[in-house]
């Protein structure tokens, strides 16, 4: 009896050992939260503001989802506002409002973007340039092609992508099919695969993968080109969800995707990373978001709700606290026997 006891005690320790830490405590903010707006700003999870913000946060989910992956290999993608935008763009100016040439400007929106993240692939995986100075001058020069191509001028949407992209499903946003559909993706192919397993091993210690055998320059840079399929994605689910979207549309990605990747876990040095956990943390900002909308807050105080919330993010998986536990209380010093206290 005792001995079967000890047996589910062990089993029990040993699925919460296999569980991410992340995982647990973005499951746990995104149940207080909606608790909280329940209590305190109940219209923020009524039907409409929930139909409302569930598209977006699937934006976000996906964007965070590319994030990750760059993350993962420990560099940072500054380039997201630019290949979202345009997408957005290359899919409202192309299409023109003709449905029958939405796929031709998906497409061209596509092959756009994968060049972008070969290039970044190839600079900083091949040449090895720091990947905040190569992302931010790609992210320039999207947006220098952005304005080319739209003048600044917004374009309606075609009614097939709003349909596919804004339209319900079981009453649920079709916009949240692609970001769960998305999330299973990147999360069994990084997590069941022996190619993903490589990919977390290159990025948690690039030396020993190295010496192992492993392809290093191969992953990295296919790091920001497979990033750059999950902002196209992004990119064509905003341009359907929004009538008439303007050129800037990305802006408002670069830090909730940032905050959504560290909130869920994954470590900025590299490594492992946690695909579910991103994807409930883009609910969680999104959510966030409209809390704190529905309290009546300016959009500068919500600007720093967010950077509050990625700072929290990482000070809760980065900081050793058991470090500055001691520092601040000391450890307690074992008295010598015979010696006065």
């Amino acid at each position: 009896m005792a001995e079967a006891t000890t047996s589910k005690v062990a089993e029990r320790a040993s699925f919460w050992d296999r569980v991410p830490r992340g995982m647990i405590t973005v499951t746990v903010a995104v149940v207080g939260l909606f608790a909280l707006s329940a209590i305190l700003a109940p219209s923020s999870v009524t039907k409409g503001p929930l139909l409302g913000m569930l598209p977006f946060a699937s934006v976000l989910a996906i964007a965070a989802l590319g994030q990750t992956l760059v993350v993962q290999q420990g560099g940072i993608d500054l380039s997201v506002p630019g290949a979202i935008s345009l997408t957005v763009v290359v899919a409202t100016h192309e299409a023109a409002g003709d449905d029958s040439r939405l796929l031709y400007a998906g497409l061209v929106a596509l092959v756009a973007v994968l060049i972008a993240g070969s290039i970044n692939g190839f600079v900083i995986g091949r040449l090895g340039l720091n990947p905040i100075i190569a992302t931010l001058g790609m992210n320039a020069l999207l947006y220098g092609v952005v304005l080319w191509l739209s003048g600044g001028i917004p374009r309606q949407t075609t009614d097939l992508l709003a349909k596919i992209t804004a339209g319900l499903t079981f009453g649920i946003p079709n916009a949240v099919f692609f970001a769960v559909a998305a999330t299973a993706i990147v999360a069994v192919a990084v997590k069941r695969t022996v190619s993903g397993r490589r990919f977390e091993a290159v990025g948690a210690n690039p030396v020993a993968a190295w010496a192992a055998g492993l392809r290093v320059r191969r992953h990295r840079t296919g790091a920001y080109v497979w990033a750059m399929v999950l902002y196209w994605l992004a990119g064509m689910l905003l341009a359907g969800i929004l009538n008439k979207p303007t050129a800037y549309q990305g802006d408002s990605y670069l830090l909730p995707s940032v905050a959504a990747v560290v909130l869920g876990g994954t470590s900025l040095l590299g490594g492992r990373g946690f695909p579910v956990a991103t994807a409930l943390a883009a609910l969680f900002l999104s959510q966030l978001d409209s809390f704190v909308l529905a309290l009546g807050v300016s959009f500068a105080a919500r600007t720093l709700v967010e950077a509050f919330a990625l700072a929290i993010g990482v000070a809760l998986y980065t900081v050793d606290w058991k470090a500055i536990r001691e520092r601040l209380f000391g450890a307690r010093r074992a008295v010598p026997a015979g010696s006065s206290p």
